[in-house]
């Protein structure tokens, strides 16, 4: 036990100032392009899902947490809402660049979330419009101007070392927790748990996803660069985890009827795209 806890602390000092380094150029990224960006999704009209999916993969400050509020004031439409849902990663990108995973894998992952959530999105959109029949309600200001921001206007390098100190914490539980668990259990007989019944471990990664902390997050990429949970299941987890932006929703939208749909199909869309991925026998 204590070669586990001192392996799991040494191994996460390594990546604090690779974390940092990210995290700086991350919040750099939002206060120069974030505003813009959300002004850019509020004004896409029909073009929505393609701006949603495409801007979503870039790592912003609470973008998620931003789309469930113009949602819920009816400024952008539920196709909107998923394709950035479905493209946001919460803290994917961090740990991965900070456990020096190839450029070229990481962009694929982004690339193919990107294209999934377009799709997606656009796809619901038609059949919500189209086929249901279902017209959103006026727009409610109101509402919109009760948006949740994360919190990250105490400049650059403060916000930078609260994100880093904070995942890294994750990262240590999350990590101690693996470790004991693989210890105790094996990786073999952890990873058949995902792999020995098709669908389930997607049904469990994207499970996992759903819930609207970092920590989930974490714990899926942790699995997918520990090998082991495939590329299927990390995607179903990871297009599923929009972070707290679940939780805005739930605080801002009325229709909670309509809250559980977005919800369900998220997770419907996150199981699919996963069970495809690995039916393909796509590897990042």
């Amino acid at each position: 036990m204590i070669d586990i806890l001192l392996d799991t602390v040494l191994d996460s000092i390594k990546i604090l100032p690779f974390l940092f380094l990210t995290y700086l150029l991350m919040e750099f990224l939002e206060h120069k392009t974030g505003s813009k960006a959300r002004e850019h999704i509020r004004h896409a009209g029909k073009f929505g899902p393609f701006w949603g999916g495409l801007l979503g993969v870039v790592p912003q400050c609470g973008f998620s947490t931003a789309a469930s509020s113009l949602y819920a004031g009816r400024v952008i439409t539920v196709g909107t809402l998923l394709a950035v849902y479905l493209s946001t990663s919460d803290e994917m990108l961090p740990i991965m660049i900070s456990e020096a995973v190839p450029l070229s894998v990481m962009v694929k992952i982004l690339l193919t979330k990107a294209v999934i959530a377009i799709i997606s999105g656009m796809v619901v959109e038609f059949l919500y419009v189209n086929l249901l029949k279902r017209r959103e309600k006026e727009m409610d200001i109101h509402v919109v101007c009760e948006e949740e921001h994360c919190r990250c206007e105490d400049g650059i390098l403060k916000s930078a070392v609260k994100h880093t100190v904070k995942i890294l914490f994750y990262i240590l539980v999350v990590s101690l927790a693996l470790n004991v668990v693989i210890g105790i259990v094996g990786s073999d007989t952890l990873e058949s748990i995902f792999v020995s019944v098709p669908v389930v471990g997607e049904m469990i990664a994207a499970l996992v996803g759903l819930i609207p902390n970092c920590a989930s997050s974490v714990v899926i990429t942790e699995l997918y660069l520990d090998g082991i949970i495939g590329a299927g299941e990390m995607m179903s987890g990871l297009l599923v985890n929009a972070g707290v932006g679940i939780l805005v929703l739930l605080r801002l939208n009325r229709d909670q009827k309509q809250n559980a749909g977005i919800i369900a199909v998220l997770y419907g869309l996150g199981v699919f795209w996963g069970v495809v991925i690995e039916w393909m026998g796509i590897i990042f």
